[in-house]
């Protein structure tokens, strides 16, 4: 009998060291399998471009950050956004994007709701609050949660931005020479509202400012432009669009079906953005909407973030190539609607982090745009949506 006891003793044991290994290490691994940077040498970085970039306001609308176990004020061994590189890469402004869904075996072309999801097992293992391991609108507001509280350690590194009067005493900081990032809060996807109206005020006193319709996947607002309804705007879908733009919100269309994007600009005035994309001109993949989509979020006064990843460029992703696509977005929507949208930490393989910023302005001088049509891109455009949709 005191074998047997002993016996099971060592095997629980075992089982709880197996255990913290498990929740110690599996993450960082994930992580660092998901979210990779190519090895390369040093880009090139001309002494104008250095000079140029010094002084703009840098901006990016779309990071997944916060929802990997690592701690973001520190300098990262893996992913490609945290506060020390934002600074050394010269970003003002940078989107911290709370991802609540993600389907199992997910693509471009087809997913369904129903499939399994893979961020449960994510909150589950990341030791998230046991309140975020069913309920999405739980794990909007945690990952909120995460990025005030860098800023209530770091206030001089980091500042979380709701308002126009923040956001406008930041740019002033910076024009100082202040070195802080300014972070905004969004969602990607509004199925972490749950069906529920009054979830968007729970958004709303988290922080969250930027409110994507939907992931990949078909939701109660409408259809996915990976999901399988190819449908438009549900009537919730049109509450939820009101209420954003009630509430001084921005509206993201990244994701959304096209029919969606038609929907949204047809039934409102505001200026709305896909945060993370390419160009389908520039590149024809699904990923992409076609480019008489793209003119038309322009027409709103709108802007269309370009991101860093192989799949929406047709090639890989150096700075070379992005700054192809700039050039041809800035050719097809006009200079005052393209942005950055890195999609940085969203499960991408790039070939810089945000530390290397520089080089994507070295890249866009040697492309031959002007100073001041590289500081619309670089953030300036960005900066006018937020003034415009900021209370």
């Amino acid at each position: 009998m005191r074998l047997l006891k002993r016996a099971l003793l060592t095997l629980v044991v075992l089982a709880v060291i197996a255990i913290g290994a498990f929740l110690t290490f599996a993450p960082a691994y994930v992580e660092s399998s998901r979210n990779t940077v190519v090895p390369h040498d040093p880009y090139p970085v001309s002494d104008v471009a250095e000079a140029l970039h010094a002084g703009l306001v840098v901006g990016d609308w779309h990071a997944d950050s916060l929802l990997w176990k690592r701690d973001i004020a520190k300098r990262g061994t893996r992913g490609h956004v945290d506060i020390p590189r934002l600074i050394e890469g010269g970003v003002a402004l940078q989107v911290f994007t709370a991802v609540t869904k993600s389907p199992a075996g997910q693509n471009y072309a087809s997913n369904s709701a129903d499939a399994f999801d893979n961020i449960t097992p994510l909150a589950i293992g990341q030791l998230w609050p046991p309140r975020t391991w069913t309920s999405l609108i739980e794990r909007a507001v945690y990952q909120a949660e995460r990025l005030h509280r860098v800023a209530e350690r770091a206030p001089d590194r980091l500042r979380v931005i709701t308002t126009r009067a923040e956001l406008d005493a930041h740019l002033a900081d910076r024009a100082q020479g202040g070195t802080a990032v300014g972070g905004l809060l969004g969602i990607e996807g509004a199925h972490a509202l749950e069906g529920d109206i009054a979830n968007m005020d729970r958004l709303e006193a988290a922080g969250h400012r930027i409110i994507g319709l939907h992931h990949f996947f078909d939701n109660a607002l409408g259809g996915s432009l990976h999901g399988l309804s190819n449908g438009g705007l549900t009537d919730f879908g049109r509450a939820v669009v009101r209420e954003i733009e009630a509430r001084g919100m921005v509206l993201d269309l990244a994701h959304s079906h096209a029919q969606v994007a038609r929907d949204v600009i047809a039934m409102t005035d505001m200026p709305v953005i896909v945060s993370h994309t390419g160009l389908h001109g520039f590149c024809p993949v699904q990923r992409n909407f076609e480019d008489d989509v793209m003119i038309a979020v322009a027409q709103t006064g709108g802007v269309i973030g370009l991101g860093y990843w192989g799949s929406i460029l047709c090639r890989d992703a150096t700075p070379e190539a992005i700054a192809a696509m700039v050039v041809q977005a800035v050719d097809t929507v006009g200079a005052d609607h393209v942005s950055l949208g890195s999609d940085f930490d969203g499960s991408v393989k790039t070939a810089f982090d945000t530390s290397e910023l520089p080089a994507l302005t070295h890249a866009l001088v040697e492309a031959g745009l002007d100073t001041e049509t590289i500081a619309k891109v670089m953030g300036g455009n960005m900066v006018r949506v937020l003034q415009a949709r900021l209370n």
